[in-house]
């Protein structure tokens, strides 16, 4: 818990933090829940609200275009503040 990760983009997209049941959820098209939403800046910092293993996902929300992103996870960070 309190690892932040840090995600960099090129263009406006959805960023999101996924556990992995909710990840194959979105994966199926089934309903979801996430942490994050449209980004318009960048960087863009989500905070792990627990020890789990976590699914970044960008993406377009269907419309046609491209995205580069990086993603770098940064450490206990949460806990730094």
């Amino acid at each position: 818990m309190g690892d932040v990760v840090q995600v960099t983009l090129d263009n406006q997209a959805n960023v999101m933090l996924m556990d992995p049941a909710n990840y194959a959820a979105y994966r199926d098209g089934r309903q979801y829940r996430c942490f994050g939403g449209h980004a318009t800046k960048t960087p863009v910092q989500l905070t792990a609200p627990y020890a789990a293993q976590w699914y970044v996902v960008v993406d377009l929300g269907g419309y046609a275009g491209k995205v580069r992103a990086g993603v770098s996870v940064i450490p206990g960070m949460a806990t730094a503040r």
